[in-house]
């Protein structure tokens, strides 16, 4: 005698349907969601949340359609894309840190030296001559150097005639107009000519003293502190004597 199971019930397709697979899905969301809000936020995605998303996303796929092979390896090239990248950025930053050193140790013997930068102003020494460039962007008919005190009394005027393109140098006493000798301070010097019968105001090139170097803590410019006229950026140094 043979007994029949006239009983139907769902096949194993419906139940994955109706339950596994609705809670692989939602746990799925809910993991992938989760890990990008604490991954992301107000932060870029790192190597460690990109992980962490990859593994979230394979413990909760699908089992009637998992993770196809193409993009898995895909994704794995994402990762280490991601890794060397990391790498790369720590290795330029310790490249940086070190040049940065590297520029602070060089700039640390500047220190007690003479240097000629960009300037208006000068501590001179009226014992001794002193010597200046004026920086010339056209060939010109003439040049002046006016020469101020620190209450800005004109004290000398130094003519040097016609000039060339380039740097002029000039060569002053430290005496006044008189021949009088002046004392030693902190000068102005104010070089123009004149150009198509306009007066331009001319750069000038002054020797300085550097009493010490200022490192950035942003990575920024190292700058020097001049004595008695603030401070300058390395770069702008033209020469650097002894």
């Amino acid at each position: 005698m043979s007994i029949t199971d006239t009983t139907s019930g769902p096949s194993l397709k419906d139940i994955l349907a109706n339950s596994s697979i609705k809670t692989k899905t939602n746990t799925s969301a809910d993991g992938l969601a989760s890990a990008t809000n604490s991954a992301t936020g107000k932060q870029s995605l790192g190597k460690d949340a990109f992980l962490q998303l990859l593994v979230t996303q394979l413990k909760n796929q699908n089992p009637l359609e998992p993770q196809d092979n193409g993009e898995f390896v895909a994704q794995l090239a994402q990762f280490s894309s991601l890794e060397g990248i990391t790498t790369l950025n720590t290795s330029v930053s310790k490249i940086a840190a070190s040049n940065s050193s590297s520029q602070a140790l060089q700039a640390s013997s500047l220190v007690g030296r003479s240097v000629i930068a960009p300037g208006s102003k000068a501590v001179v020494d009226t014992s001794k001559s002193f010597s200046g460039e004026v920086v010339l962007p056209a060939s010109v008919a003439g040049v002046t150097v006016k020469i101020t005190d620190a209450e800005g009394k004109l004290v000398r005027t130094i003519d040097l005639g016609a000039q060339a393109t380039g740097n002029s140098s000039f060569i002053w006493d430290g005496k006044d107009s008189a021949g009088k000798a002046l004392a030693s301070g902190t000068y102005t010097f104010a070089a123009s000519t004149t150009i198509d019968s306009k007066a331009v105001s001319l750069i000038t090139n002054l020797p300085a003293t550097v009493n010490s170097v200022t490192i950035s803590q942003t990575g920024g410019e190292l700058m020097l502190n001049l004595a008695g006229l603030g401070s300058i950026a390395l770069s702008k140094v033209k020469t650097i004597g002894m």
